[in-house]
């Protein structure tokens, strides 16, 4: 007779169904085949914490044999353990952990160009525009005949069970071209396809009426949805398979939609981590009609960056990582319904007051709007010091608020989350401030090269979904944009979407995104001279 595996799940126990085979495959993997996908951000490999659960019956066995017996902890990764095969097991499922929250996607955009009524195919009634990004994907429908929104649908991408950066991705592929198609399939079948059916039913058309679609994305994200090995983006030179337009029949990427004539226009990107995504931002904006000196920024787990002066173009990728998507933090969560997005605190007695998505009564966690907040709140009351730890002064002071574990001390910002305390540690701190040095040292080191301070920066434009809910103030306090001021910041949201609405549209906006590529000059960050300097530098709080 097989084990049972029983679950605790926040809405309450199920049971689920364990054959013999299922012994050797990873909790998560095992869960995931159930229909309670975890947040497997790391591909599995056991480093991300995002699929961590707690074990209240039974045992799991970790790959090197050993056993794992039950606890109170529910920081057990469930993609290093597996069922031994010879009891019945109780596991928890804690919130945070399940990868089935709505997304807190933002579809919105300002385009701050005129634009032309010269569709890109004047033969197709309705068109689609997409934003495939590394975590999110966004859909717009349009009437091509008037240029009118006609409804919009988003999702996770499908491609986030594999590993929640691009990184990672790409080095999946190296195991050959399997996991390439398992990939493309996740994007275009199981992402793009059913928001596609989606809108067309809001909007009251049928696929067949859809003849056309634009989709930008990062450099990796079009090579995958294009069936295309992107590993070559993985080493040293770094070199993209392909950057310029492409036209592809819907069936040749999995899609389905439209007639014999459809077609799908991957929009052009200038370099290997500088993708159409920016392309598509460098228009929208109208940056890319701007004297300058101006700015594109794109905070996301690969924070991308473009600078113009004069008829100069130049851009950089800086490998901030998803920290700020919650990734790898003790109560870090992306930024869904439940999530703690607003922070202010108050040090002597210790007070937090927190803002959630929604307004549910107990959090799920932190997301990265609340991370910018906490660290530029922690330094503003003297509860975080210059480099990122506690002040011994606020320890003395807290109480069994701070408590240490075998990872360091840690502070308790909400006692009742929906899965337990929700913390903030200093190990977590030390990651935020990588990823904030890594946006800030890019930024820096490119006007450097420009020979342009924050100051002489006319504007700069902060896009992406992370930048509509930050606050500006605390994102200049903490160091992440420095030297700023927020009047010369301007929020566009969707930028990438708004281009792929754009050149969906605007024909000649296509040929302007594909002039820009060619003349953006791309940037290796490590390969400039006080790169490193100003990245050590920027580890710090002001």
């Amino acid at each position: 007779m097989n084990p049972r595996l029983k679950l605790e799940t926040p809405d309450g126990p199920v049971e689920v169904g364990v054959s013999g085979t299922d012994a050797r495959l990873p909790l998560s993997e095992l869960l995931a085949h159930r229909g309670h996908p975890l947040n497997t951000r790391c591909g599995g490999r056991g480093l991300c914490g995002g699929c961590e659960v707690g074990l209240r019956a039974g045992t799991l066995q970790r790959p090197d044999g050993t056993t794992v017996g039950p606890g109170p902890d529910d920081r057990l990764r469930s993609c290093q353990l597996r069922l031994t095969g010879k009891d019945d097991v109780t596991v928890t499922l804690p919130a945070r952990s399940l990868l089935r929250h709505e997304p807190a996607i933002v579809a919105e955009f300002k385009i701050n160009v005129p634009w032309a009524h010269d569709p890109l195919d004047p033969d197709a009634r309705i068109g689609a525009s997409v934003d495939v990004g590394t975590t999110t994907v966004a859909l717009l429908l349009s009437d091509l005949k008037t240029g009118k929104v006609l409804s919009e649908a988003s999702a996770f991408n499908a491609q986030i069970r594999f590993g929640e950066d691009v990184l990672t991705r790409i080095q999946m592929c190296s195991q050959g071209p399997a996991a390439v198609q398992q990939l493309q399939r996740a994007v275009a079948v199981e992402t793009i396809q059913p928001l596609l059916a989606e809108a067309c039913q809001e909007a009251g058309v049928a696929l067949g009426d859809v003849g056309v679609m634009t989709v930008a994305a990062n450099t990796t994200m079009q090579h995958l949805l294009a069936g295309v090995d992107p590993s070559p983006l993985g080493v040293h030179p770094f070199r993209a398979v392909f950057l310029d337009h492409r036209v592809y029949a819907p069936k040749e990427l999995g899609l389905d939609f439209g007639g014999a004539q459809a077609k799908v226009h991957l929009l052009p990107g200038p370099a290997a981590y500088v993708g159409a995504d920016l392309a598509a931002g460098l228009v929208a904006t109208g940056m890319l009609y701007d004297e300058g000196p101006v700015l594109l920024v794109d905070v996301g787990t690969n924070g991308e960056i473009i600078a113009k002066v004069g008829d100069r173009l130049v851009g950089c990728a800086t490998a901030a990582g998803p920290a700020f998507e919650g990734a790898g933090l003790s109560s870090g969560t992306r930024g869904v319904k439940g999530a703690i997005e607003r922070i202010r605190l108050e040090a002597a007695p210790f007070h937090a007051e927190l803002g959630i998505i929604g307004g549910a009564a107990k959090p799920i966690g932190i997301c990265g709007s609340a991370y910018v907040d906490f660290l530029w709140e922690g330094r503003r009351t003297g509860i975080v010091q210059a480099n990122g730890r506690f002040s011994e002064d606020f320890i003395a002071s807290a109480g069994s608020r701070v408590q240490a574990d075998e990872y360091g001390r840690k502070l308790q910002l909400c006692a009742h989350g929906t899965s337990g305390p929700v913390w903030v540690s200093e190990v977590d701190i030390a990651r935020l401030l990588q990823a904030k040095a890594a946006i800030a040292a890019g930024i820096n080191t490119l006007l450097g090269l420009l020979g342009v301070a924050a100051a002489d920066v006319k504007t700069l434009y902060l896009a992406g979904g992370f930048g509509m809910h930050l606050s500006l103030d605390h994102a200049i306090g903490c160091g992440l944009l420095p030297g700023f001021t927020p009047a010369q910041i301007h929020v566009v949201g969707n930028t990438s979407l708004g281009g792929a609405f754009l050149a969906l549209n605007d024909r000649n906006l296509l040929a302007e995104m594909s002039g820009a590529c060619a003349r953006l000059e791309s940037i290796e960050l490590n390969l400039q001279p006080g790169f490193e300097d100003a990245y050590i530098d920027q580890l710090m709080l002001p």
